[in-house]
């Protein structure tokens, strides 16, 4: 009988605690993944609960799937018109981010002047600056000019806030566009505007489709600007409309949490059907950083 070399019995020790190694970590991933499902899964089973019920046992599965609460809800929110007014904000207030952000990312990174680089320092100040700090000035602002109470003026307020930080990461990532390319572009006869629009812009897909997210995200989610320039309740927006059917001093759990779930209904479908673009576009920025 043939016995194994000292060199096999050690390459096989080794792969074998690299394994043990590789599963131990696999588990202890699977426990952190279970344990930050806990809360979505307590709001959830919750909103199939009386009130009773919910204090009773909180993390116990529901009796029955009575979907009242959902429809009360529904109706009480009004929200189909709140969704709607959520939507045009998310959507032209990522457009604008997107467009704006990438054209003044390629303006700054492709030509570098004193002009620009000091233009670009005021976006880096914006950075540290705090929206809050500004909220005076920026009220009288938008109601100076009639945008008061107003989707535009919403809109208009998320686009700039973000332009900073959005810009700074254009920026960072069209430095790995070859210049080569658009040198090709300028003989083929293509001015500034068909080079950036036809060569720059496509190869910017993964970063923009990254940034498009965590806007998104932030806008969806934002409940300061809303609630200090949207005072009808016509352009309401989700988040608000459920800060205002929560009572003074008490909440109503088993209304409350069906509005949360209907909050984050959407953003989640969204979240589901771009994942794969944030990952090419993390996974594009850490190769190529």
């Amino acid at each position: 009988m043939t016995m194994a070399s000292p060199q096999k019995k050690a390459h096989s020790s080794v792969f074998s605690k690299k394994k043990r190694n590789t599963l131990f970590l696999e588990i202890i991933m699977i426990l952190i993944a279970l344990a930050t499902l806990i809360p979505l899964y307590y709001l959830i089973v919750t909103t199939f609960k009386t009130g009773e019920q919910a204090a009773a046992s909180p993390l116990s599965l529901p009796t029955s799937l009575d979907f009242t609460t959902y429809i009360n809800a529904w109706n009480t929110m009004n929200y189909t018109r709140v969704l709607l007014n959520n939507v045009i904000i998310a959507f032209f207030s990522v457009a604008g981010i997107v467009l704006l952000a990438s054209m003044a990312a390629y303006g700054l990174e492709r030509r570098k002047t004193k002009l620009t680089n000091g233009i670009f320092v005021l976006f880096l100040i914006g950075l540290m600056i705090p929206f809050q700090v500004a909220t005076i000035p920026l009220f009288r602002l938008i109601k100076s000019f009639g945008l008061n109470d107003t989707l535009l003026g919403v809109i208009l307020i998320n686009i700039f806030l973000q332009m900073p930080f959005n810009i700074f990461l254009m920026k960072n990532f069209i430095k790995t566009v070859p210049m080569e390319l658009e040198e090709s572009g300028a003989i083929d006869g293509c001015g500034t505007w068909r080079t950036f629009w036809n060569i720059v812009f496509p190869l910017l897909t993964p970063i923009i489709a990254t940034l498009a997210i965590l806007a998104s995200l932030s806008v969806w989610n934002d409940f300061y600007i809303p609630l200090l320039f949207l005072q009808s309740r016509e352009k309401g927006v989700i988040l608000l409309e459920v800060y205002r059917n929560i009572g003074q001093f008490s909440v109503d759990w088993t209304s409350f949490f069906p509005m949360m779930v209907l909050s984050i209904l959407p953003l989640l479908i969204l979240y589901l059907f771009m994942q794969k673009y944030i990952i090419q576009g993390i996974a594009s920025g850490a190769i190529k950083g």
